[in-house]
């Protein structure tokens, strides 16, 4: 039977014909679902690059295999001259959106690279592929409708002119969340992997995704936060990355000093202190220097001039210079006296640790406030505390 006769059969045999038209695509789809789409995975599988795997795996073989009979139907859809214009519709409409979908999920798989490359610094793409996604869509639709109403692409978008106080309306979070995006990514304000606070929406902890529309926070009790993009351009929040990338975390925490327990040190106090090797260079010169000024002075008292609280400030400073968790250089180190208050006499410690890790700062923290707590009272120093029922109950039984 050569070309003629055959072309003559399909003419008189237009059910059969088109029978064996589905009969090829559904081999042909068989083919490309069984062995094409399953050989891309099992090459994927057994090569050392993670690449292909995430490009496979957003990519779905399997879908990606039903174009094959859709494209068999469309070339072939003359053979039911009949219903050709529905057919070939119905095939170019289901091939529209199999190639958009998969479009849109070689999106997912570039951002997956990106943010799975070494060079990764923390800067999202998401929100652009975002926008890409959206367009990739809006075409599918305005293709969409062109395809079952004949008219031409350009009549339908002369057309969205009038509705444009519509569109903005209805795309009012799209592009307001875009321009917030831009905004972040050129001031460099947020990366995924920062630990960020925002108080508005009790958001504390780890920046997860950064897509257009949403910024995803894992809060440290491991809840998660789902804040509108741009409505970090409206609220307050603290990014922690320059503690991160500074190396050092602050530690500014206040013990409270009885301010009845604040003398002058006798000869006693002195002769003990010395012992204590933290502060025997500062009390031999302080000690110069109260020689001197009550040799020059009638004031009695200047003639002993040192308090307890000021040798225990020497031995704060001393003791942290000498810690090994604690920046001495270039950072900000203080040990410094707040006004009084009814509370007592706030005696502050101003450092920073050589850690920024959580657990290491705290452990840190805690290590040296024990130690200065437990030390305040060798200097003849009270801690002030609120009377609590114990005290209370032993006044009672006085």
């Amino acid at each position: 039977m050569d070309i003629t006769q055959l072309q003559m059969w399909i003419e008189q045999n237009p059910l059969p014909a088109f029978g064996g038209v589905i009969l090829i695509g559904f081999i042909l789809f068989v083919v490309a679902r069984g062995i094409i789409a399953r050989g891309l995975l099992y090459i994927a599988q057994r090569t050392e690059s993670k690449y292909d795997d995430i490009i496979v795996a957003s990519l779905r073989p399997f879908r990606v295999a039903w174009l094959v009979p859709l494209v068999v139907l469309y070339a072939y859809a003359d053979v039911l001259p009949e219903y050709q214009a529905v057919i070939e519709r119905a095939a170019l409409f289901l091939i529209l959106w199999v190639v958009a979908l998969t479009i849109n999920r070689l999106l997912n798989a570039v951002n997956l690279i990106y943010e799975s490359s070494p060079s990764f610094t923390g800067v999202s793409i998401q929100g652009y592929l975002d926008l890409v996604k959206m367009i990739v869509l809006l075409v599918g639709i305005i293709l969409s409708i062109t395809l079952f109403t004949g008219q031409s692409p350009l009549v339908l978008l002369s057309g969205l002119g009038a509705l444009t106080a519509v569109l903005l309306l209805i795309f009012r979070d799209t592009i307001l969340s875009l321009v917030a995006s831009i905004q972040i990514a050129v001031n460099d304000l947020i990366k995924e992997g920062d630990w960020i606070e925002v108080p508005a929406y009790d958001a504390d902890g780890d920046v997860l995704n950064m897509s257009l529309h949403t910024i995803k926070v894992q809060n440290w009790n491991k809840t998660i936060t789902v804040i509108p993009t741009y409505k970090m351009m409206e609220v307050s929040y603290k990014n922690w990355r320059g503690m991160q990338e500074s190396g050092g975390r602050r530690i500014k925490r206040a013990i409270h000093i009885d301010l009845a327990s604040i003398k002058f040190c006798d000869e006693q106090m002195i002769e003990r202190f010395k012992r204590i090797e933290l502060v025997r260079d500062y009390l031999e010169d302080r000690l110069k220097d109260v020689e001197q000024r009550a040799a020059s002075s009638q004031n009695p008292l200047d003639e002993n001039g040192l308090t307890n609280v000021a040798v225990f400030r020497a031995y704060v400073e001393e003791y942290l210079r000498r810690h090994s968790g604690i920046h001495r250089e270039g950072m900000a180190f203080l040990v410094r006296e707040l006004a009084p208050s009814p509370t007592g006499l706030p005696l502050e410690v101003y450092v920073f640790t050589k850690t920024v890790d959580w657990a290491e700062y705290e452990q840190i923290q805690a290590d040296v406030f024990e130690h200065l707590l437990a030390a305040v009272s060798y200097f003849d120093l009270r801690l002030f505390q609120e009377p609590s029922g114990f005290d209370l109950a032993g006044l009672g039984m006085r």
